[in-house]
């Protein structure tokens, strides 16, 4: 199968998501954020983003999930900073603490050029949303340099839909986390109230583009949504609602990641109710309330860990 970003760029599309992608620069509406500050003139908001894109690292990552990884990793650039701002982020000296140098769209055009070199299956972009310009800006250059592989769009869920629309026939995969179904609590912790309805409308319109994940012979991912859920102490995360509504409203065949770990990072021992690690019972009880609900499609080497762990 065809990375869907060749056809973007042979019909020349491609070009015109660019321009019109950089010029919300001039006044950031990217992210429910909302910042509405002039990057292109170097001004910072919430993401702390100018201009340039800042990366943090790349590498063949094989922590992900199994569609992703498969014999030569997944080619994972950890983009620096974040739209969404979790005190307990466990990558937190990335998102918070501006880990990163800035690069030019050579620059990341050759990062994405040495992955796939490396035999990664896919380009995966982590939290990306504030950079989605400059990610869309490189793309030309690494296209003409060879790059063939899906583009995975790996993000917190927090998405502005007339952004994903930009994207539309350039990511074959979207990877979203679906973090919180209560309003108060992503408030408390990500200062986003209004993230459940966001996400809901980013993942139903990451659906609406890519469908349910598809994979070749070999279990690889080449095109779909996948869904990550992270599970937190004393039921935060609203786990049954969260998985009620993929069912419902996205796909019975959703592919999820229910994913076991959750730990104190960041500001996380600022808050109570975050300064422990989840129970294996609360990990087991967040699997079978996906499964009651009608998910069916689990990341398998999650599961095996869940039986080891019990």
């Amino acid at each position: 199968m065809e990375a869907s970003y060749l056809k973007t760029y042979k019909d020349s599309i491609l070009q015109e998501r660019i321009e019109s992608a950089l010029s919300i620069l001039g006044n950031c509406r990217l992210c429910p954020r909302q910042c509405e500050v002039n990057r292109l003139e170097g001004e910072l908001g919430f993401c702390k983003t100018g201009r340039k894109a800042v990366v943090s690292s790349y590498s063949p990552h094989f922590g992900e999930e199994d569609p992703l990884v498969g014999r030569g990793g997944s080619g994972t650039i950890f983009m620096t900073h974040c739209n969404l701002g979790c005190v307990f982020c466990q990558n937190y000296e990335i998102s918070h603490l501006s880990q990163g140098i800035e690069v030019s769209a050579t620059d990341l055009a050759q990062i994405m050029l040495t992955l796939q070199r490396r035999g990664c299956h896919n380009i995966n972009f982590v939290t990306p949303t504030h950079m989605v310009p400059q990610i869309l800006e490189a793309l030309p250059e690494a296209i003409e340099g060879g790059l063939k592989v899906p583009l995975v769009y790996n993000c917190g869920g927090y998405e502005e839909v007339d952004t994903l629309k930009l994207l539309d026939g350039i990511f074959d995969i979207y990877m979203p986390d679906f973090k919180f179904w209560d309003s108060e609590v992503a408030d408390r912790f990500c200062s986003a109230p209004d993230y459940f309805g966001k996400a809901c409308a980013a993942i139903k319109e990451m659906h609406q583009q890519v469908g349910d994940l598809t994979l070749d012979q070999e279990g690889i991912a080449q095109r779909g949504l996948l869904v990550r859920h992270l599970v937190m102490p004393e039921g935060l995360a609203g786990t049954r609602e969260l998985m009620r509504f993929l069912t419902n409203e996205i796909s019975k065949d959703t592919y999820v990641n229910v994913m076991s770990q959750y730990r104190p990072c960041g500001e996380a021992h600022n808050f109570p109710e975050l300064r422990r690690s989840i129970t294996a019972g609360e990990f087991r009880d967040a699997v079978s309330m996906a499964q009651e609900e009608g998910i069916h499609r689990l990341d398998e080497r999650k599961l095996i860990q869940l039986f080891k762990w019990l």
